[in-house]
């Protein structure tokens, strides 16, 4: 994670309202119609994560129902780290999750 960050992978997150994600077989482009900033997401097992952040209560159980293998796993916090940073992902609180 970068210095000064204020991701919490013990805190749930969602995707941002403002953002759209397209899959590609790479991935995923982002889109953010606030800033108008494009970006990528580099793996399909990264848009995996991201999509399903929602429905988890927090970062760690997002990568564990994703299966993403340990030794990969701060990679992948420093992803969301940095998509946390630039509005993509945002943490929600519990009162604001809906539990079906």
């Amino acid at each position: 994670m970068r210095a000064g960050s204020t991701f919490d992978p013990a805190r749930g997150y969602r995707c941002s309202p403002s953002v759209a994600l397209r899959p590609e077989p790479f991935g995923a482009l982002v889109y953010h119609f606030g800033t108008r900033r494009l970006s990528f997401l580099k793996t399909p097992q990264l848009v995996t994560v991201v999509s399903g952040l929602a429905e988890h209560p927090d970062v760690h159980s997002a990568l564990d129902a994703a299966d993403v293998d340990p030794a990969q796993r701060p990679a992948y916090l420093r992803a969301l780290a940095g998509l946390a940073d630039n509005g993509t992902i945002e943490p929600f609180s519990a009162e604001e999750r809906e539990l079906p």
